[in-house]
Parts: structure tokens; sequence; C-alpha cells
């Protein structure tokens, strides 16, 4: 039986009180690898920062993780967010900590205690993305392509049931860009459920998968021509 980890029912997202996407129907169930693309300004990144609490949902339906969007108070969104896992296109990664002192941060800000079950999960998500020597650097040891595995891997952590990846490569060469979306690729056959938004068409062309579109204030499903 299918899993709904994701649903939105006419859903429409704001953004400091303008409409930025109005009417939107989405489904994700667990497995699934969906592209969010568009234009800059499209909607994509409200669209992300809805799913993950940062913006309010006030018209529709929305369910994430088992989460109610529409009825979540404040205090639930650390909740919400423990069984996501977010990737940001800047990496956002601790600049005074090593890999492994990012990573254990995470794990005990969402109440991990035991200190070698925090050292063997930091150990497992860094060898998923690749990096399993690579925990005593700090991040401005690291190229781009590396801090982003680590951001992947700070985002496996908690085994979320839905990872956003918002622009993963936006800040990357193309070559680094699909080594870290052969990572992401990896993750999904893995079985984690990833929502990736992007501007990098190439990607989609190498990678094909179900596609979302945000123009002119909707979200729509592109199908992609077989070549």
């Amino acid at each position: 039986m299918s899993e709904t980890v994701l649903q939105l029912k006419d859903a429409t997202i704001y953004q400091g009180g303008n409409m930025v996407l109005t009417d939107v129907n989405f489904e994700m169930e667990k497995g699934d690898f969906v592209y969010l693309i568009g234009k800059t300004g499209s909607g994509k990144s409200s669209f992300m920062k809805t799913l993950y609490g940062d913006l309010e949902l006030t018209e529709g339906e929305g369910q994430v993780v088992d989460f109610d969007l529409r009825t979540m108070k404040e205090n639930d969104i650390p909740f919400l967010r423990r069984k996501l896992g977010i990737v940001f296109q800047d990496f956002k990664l601790l600049p005074d900590r090593t890999v492994n002192g990012n990573l254990e941060f995470v794990l005990k800000a969402t109440g991990w205690k035991e200190k070698d079950k925090i050292s063997q999960r930091i150990e497992e998500v860094l060898d998923k993305v690749g990096m399993k020597t690579k925990g005593f650097k700090f991040p401005h040891e690291l190229s781009g392509g590396e801090q982003q595995r680590i951001a992947i891997a700070r985002a496996l952590l908690n085994d979320p049931e839905l990872i956003l990846a918002d622009e993963p490569t936006g800040n990357l060469d193309p070559q680094t860009s699909i080594e870290v979306m052969e990572v992401l690729q990896d993750i999904n056959k893995n079985g984690n459920t990833i929502l990736m938004a992007t501007h990098d068409y190439a990607l989609l062309l190498k990678y094909p998968s179900k596609t979302l579109k945000c123009d002119e204030n909707k979200v729509f499903e592109v199908v992609q021509r077989k070549t």
C-alpha cells in the first residue's frame, strides 16, 4: 500500500501578504523523487517554506509527514522539522565546528544523548554521502560539493520521512552538481522521499523524474517528453 507523505489540496501560499501560488493540489508518496522547477520569483522557495513551517498555510488543506499545516501551532514546528530533512543551497554549516561537530550539534538539539549512539549515527550518514574520512575537517577546508554532501548527511541524521532540497546544486559547478545528484539518487533508491527545487534543467534530462512547475501563480505537473 502506498503511503502519502505530503498532500496539498486547494492550497494558496502567501509570502508577506502577497499571494504567490494559488489552487495548489499536489501529493507525494513514500519513495517518490519529485522536481520543483520554475523561474526565480515563481514561488519555489515559498512552496518549500510552507512545507517546513516557515510560512503559515492559511487557505486550503495541507498535510506533511502527518502534521496538519493549517492547525499546526508554533511549538509543533520543531517536531515537524525532526521528521524532515532540509538541504539548502548555501549549506548552512556552522563555521566554527568540524563536520562531526556540526552533525553532533543537530543530534543533541533533537534529543540524542548517548555518546556512542551519536558517534555511530554520524559515521553512518557520512558513509552514505561518501564523506566518512572528513569528519575532523572544518567547513572552510571543504569544497562546495563536499559541503553540500555534509548538508545532505545532516538532513539524513534523524531518518526523515521527507527530504526537502532547495536548489541543492545552485552554488555548484556542473560536474559537482552531478556528483551531488548521484548522492541524492542513491538516497532515494534506499527509500528516502525527496522533493527538490531546482533551475538546473540539465539534471532533469540526465535524471528524469516527476516534475512540478511553478508558473503564473500556479503549480502543475510537467510531462517530460521521451527522447
